[in-house]
């Protein structure tokens, strides 16, 4: 919603009409001394330039235009918006990714899995402001990267900078989903949940993944399991974040399903196989869906004020009316 916080600046557009009326009738007149440049009694110099005159009007518009920028400035335009400000916890999910180099291939929607994911989890983020989100990155390695937190920002610009290969090379089911366990296990959210997203089987770390499942059930947090990816061969190409070798070539695509539903399984959670964009999207959302919670909350109001745009607006104006007057039409201002 527009509004302006000083509407009686409106007023000074009356002295538009008032400074034209008293220049009409020469009260504003520049004081001028005739000089006649012409043959005695002969016909005197006239400017006949149509461009020229186009011009000067053109100038005198810009001028009137910077004064009607300057008014509404004055008279402070901003928006008023409302935004929820939550006073209840709500569900606390922890996404565990996995960054292992698998998942650079291009397979689905021509872009890398990481990057599919990573669209995916901006769009439900986005949409369930009142939820804590937080991120694991796992591959050979895992640790949190990002702490359940409303700072979306934060969650963001973390996710964007995900990279392929940044945990090493393996997929080590059982320690990422510890990790995340291990965390939501002291958080005080009404709900806590786990969605892990790979394209591999377990081949690395010292944690059974059927373990960690277990764990989580016990714990009463949730488990979601996407597996990401086609099958048979597709591209793959990436570069090594610590030694910066790029990567090139074909990956023989054939992950066990069976293996990650049964991790699901395990923890009473669901399993999704995903194979297009839209399969994650509906897996994601399901997701949100189950996971949310009453919250309790108030709304804020928030003003942006857009006074400083319009004074800007109208120093260009005035010095594009200054160029056309002093440098086009030359004249002494």
């Amino acid at each position: 919603m527009i509004g302006f916080d000083n509407p009686a600046a409106f007023f000074f557009l009356l002295a538009l009409p008032v400074f034209f009326y008293l220049r009409s009738v020469k009260v504003f007149s520049r004081i001028a001394f005739p000089l006649t440049i012409s043959d005695w009694n002969g016909s005197s110099f006239s400017w006949n330039n149509s461009v020229m005159n186009v011009i000067s009007s053109l100038a005198r518009l810009l001028v009137v235009l910077a004064f009607v920028c300057m008014v509404v400035a004055f008279a402070d335009p901003v928006v008023h918006h409302q935004e929820k400000v939550f006073t209840s916890r709500g569900t606390d999910i922890l996404f565990v990714i996995d960054t292992s180099p698998s998942m650079a291939a291009k397979d689905i929607g021509g872009t890398t899995r990481l990057n599919l994911a990573r669209n995916a989890i901006r769009t439900i983020v986005e949409q369930n402001a009142g939820q804590e989100f937080g991120l694991v990155a796992m591959a050979k390695e895992a640790a949190v990267v990002v702490p359940p937190t409303l700072d979306q920002s934060t969650f963001f610009n973390r996710l964007d900078s995900l990279s392929v290969g940044e945990m090493g090379d393996g997929t080590a089911i059982g320690t990422g989903l510890s990790c995340a366990i291990m965390h939501l296990d002291a958080s005080p959210a009404p709900k806590k949940s786990i969605v892990l997203i790979t394209d591999g089987e377990n081949n690395a770390g010292t944690v059974h993944p059927h373990t960690a499942a277990r764990l989580a059930a016990e714990k009463h947090i949730s488990l979601y399991v996407l597996g990401v990816g086609t099958k048979g061969t597709v591209q793959i190409e990436y570069a090594d974040p610590k030694t910066g070798q790029q990567y090139s070539g074909f990956l023989n695509s054939n992950y066990d399903v069976t293996a990650l539903a049964q991790i699901a399984s395990e923890a009473d959670g669901k399993f999704y196989s995903v194979e297009t964009v839209s399969a994650l999207s509906q897996a994601l959302a399901a997701v949100a869906k189950n996971e949310s919670t009453a919250q309790a909350y108030h709304l804020k109001n928030r003003d942006a004020s857009y006074a400083r745009y319009f004074v800007a607006f109208a120093a260009i104006l005035l010095v594009l009316a200054w160029v056309l007057r002093r440098l086009v039409l030359q004249e002494v201002l």
